[in-house]
């Protein structure tokens, strides 16, 4: 779906901003691309969704090299969820719609009631403008706006930004939904939860480089210590043992009444992130 080769960019002489990325998205895949402020995604996120001309190397879309190609039917293919909303204020989340839905064929179109259905969206606001809403209801539009036309591509950035928990879970099943109907997500976020949950492949990207590149899952494994916390009583007190996972093996081994809990003490995506690049998302 996506193929990237020595991808650069440079704002001007002293201000490169893309150091020879090299990375493949698969079809139906959902790819995280993830960094701090500054490394690089935004730039490479417009790249690839041809907003931004100008680079170095090469970066193929739908199997097209992206800076020659300039169709409607390509760019019919690609949705994009902006991290910022770019909707009308002063119109209503469906004229918004109607009128982003108008720049596609209508068989290509989602029904517009049906979406927002979807996304939860309170029916009393469809005919109040933009301007009325909450961040989260603005969100639900600007994903409806990326959903309407059908993607076989989908371009998330920061999906989940201005939901509660409920409405991320309600994200979350969305977009694993457009996975299995085949749909392609390069996913940019901050949020850890997101990237764990939703990605098969992540890539960290920081000062213009990519320097980890796996599934979420093989990252955390790989720099894992393979221990297991134990919490337990004994005699009437609440302790604590950390042993390691191949230990289990031959049973527990040291007095104890009740078992509470256990816990893996395998790192998180956050802390593979801090790790790889020595800095936090922020």
């Amino acid at each position: 779906m996506i193929e990237v080769k020595n991808l650069t960019f440079s704002y001007g002489k002293d201000r490169q901003a893309l150091h020879g990325l090299n990375f493949m998205v698969g079809d139906g895949e959902i790819f995280g691309f993830l960094g701090p402020n500054g490394s690089g995604k935004s730039t490479t996120q417009k790249i690839l969704t041809g907003i931004l001309k100008g680079h170095g190397g090469y970066v193929s879309v739908f199997g097209q090299d992206i800076s020659t190609v300039h169709t409607k039917d390509f760019f019919g293919k690609i949705g994009v969820l902006f991290e910022f909303p770019y909707l009308y204020a002063n119109l209503s989340a469906i004229d918004n719609l109607k009128y982003f839905a108008s720049f596609y064929p209508a068989n290509q179109c989602r029904d517009i009631g049906e979406i927002l259905e979807k996304l939860e969206f309170k029916t009393d606001y469809l005919k109040k403008p933009v301007s009325s809403y909450s961040k989260g209801m603005r969100q639900r539009v600007s994903m409806a706006r990326a959903l309407v036309s059908s993607p076989r591509l989908l371009f998330l950035d920061e999906p989940t930004s201005g939901l509660d928990p409920s409405g991320a879970v309600l994200f979350r099943r969305i977009i694993e939904e457009e996975r299995r109907k085949g749909t392609t997500v390069f996913l940019t976020t901050h949020n850890m939860l997101d990237a764990d949950l939703l990605c098969d492949r992540v890539a960290f990207i920081s000062d213009g480089t990519i320097v980890a590149l796996d599934t979420p899952n093989r990252l955390k494994e790989q720099n894992s210590n393979h221990c297991i916390k134990i919490v337990y009583q004994y005699q009437g007190r609440r302790e604590e043992k950390t042993i390691e996972a191949s230990a289990l093996q031959a049973g527990i081994s040291f007095p104890h009444d009740e078992i509470i809990s256990f816990h893996s003490e395998e790192p998180t995506l956050e802390d593979m992130f801090i790790q790889y690049t020595g800095r936090g998302l922020s």
